[in-house]
């Protein structure tokens, strides 16, 4: 299959690579020259303009930043492929976006006789590293056929969710649990550093006991990049289905204190910070275990 995938960052580079190294004529769009050099030595050819993408692949998989930013590439190549055989062409948005983007999108792509499917990604660096992403989907179980062969080139699994938007709502679900669990791994180790238990043991026992998550087991590569947004998505959903979720609002404000440095912190350094405040492991006078 010839596949475009537009923006070739951190995660889009190794996406690119991974469809090349499976058969794939690849190409790649970027405005930083920089990251486009760097698809071209994992095998993709850059192609400068929309445009000229438009009129060499008949996937376009799209990793940008924002809702605009999907929608203004979406239109940009939309303008060239309604020349085309409709349903020759397919464009999917790889990036985490809201599920009601996605349907105004397909709307669009409809008009001009391109098929869409919303199909962000979980298991993030590792998994585009690896290939071993999971891609979530929304669409037609037709427009679904004709990109899984694509995404199957970077993911674990490639999982038809339901009608367009699905994709995402599954991904802000999945972020929802993830950061979830990253409060309450963090309160839960917190507890065990107080009482004189080194975090990153109780961690390691966690991982083999019933409650293990997999935010904990991936715990030290947790970035906190984008918690704000796909707090913001889940929040909206919520507010525009009418559904009051206490416990996830408690998380969209908490999980806004954390940084990648306070969980390293709270595994290997002798105390953790808190909701403004530092704590180290109590003495045994103060009822802690002790050595």
């Amino acid at each position: 299959m010839k596949v475009a995938v537009i923006g070739v960052g951190a995660m889009g580079v190794h996406m690119a690579g991974h469809l090349k190294d499976k058969g794939h004529e690849v190409f790649a769009h970027d405005l930083d020259e920089a990251k486009m050099a760097a698809a071209a030595e994992r095998g993709a050819k850059p192609v400068k303009t929309l445009k000229e993408l438009a009129a060499l692949a008949e996937m376009f998989i799209l990793m940008v930043a924002t809702d605009q930013q999907s929608a203004d590439v979406t239109h940009g190549l939309t303008e060239v492929l309604k020349a085309k055989e409709p349903g020759s062409t397919l464009i999917a948005i790889g990036a985490t976006n809201h599920p009601a983007a996605m349907q105004d999108l397909a709307k669009h792509c409809a008009g001009h006789g391109v098929r869409f499917v919303d199909s962000p990604v979980v298991y993030g660096m590792h998994g585009a590293a690896t290939g071993t992403l999971l891609s979530l989907c929304g669409g037609s179980e037709a427009d679904f056929a004709f990109a899984k062969p694509a995404l199957m080139a970077y993911s674990r699994d490639a999982l038809h969710v339901g009608p367009v938007g699905a994709g995402q709502l599954a991904k802000a679900c999945n972020n929802l649990l993830h950061w979830v669990h990253a409060v309450s791994n963090y309160e839960c180790l917190l507890l065990a550093k107080r009482y004189g238990v080194d975090a990153q043991r109780m961690r390691e026992v966690l991982i083999q006991a019933p409650a293990r998550n997999g935010t904990l087991e991936r715990w030290d590569n947790t970035k906190y990049t984008w918690q704000e947004k796909d707090m913001d998505v889940v929040m909206d959903l919520a507010q525009q289905a009418g559904l009051v979720l206490p416990l996830s609002g408690q998380v969209d404000q908490l999980v806004k204190l954390f940084s990648a440095k306070d969980v390293a912190e709270l595994l290997h350094g002798p105390e953790a910070s808190y909701l403004g405040r530092s704590f180290g492991p109590l003495a045994p006078e103060q009822g802690g275990l002790g050595d």
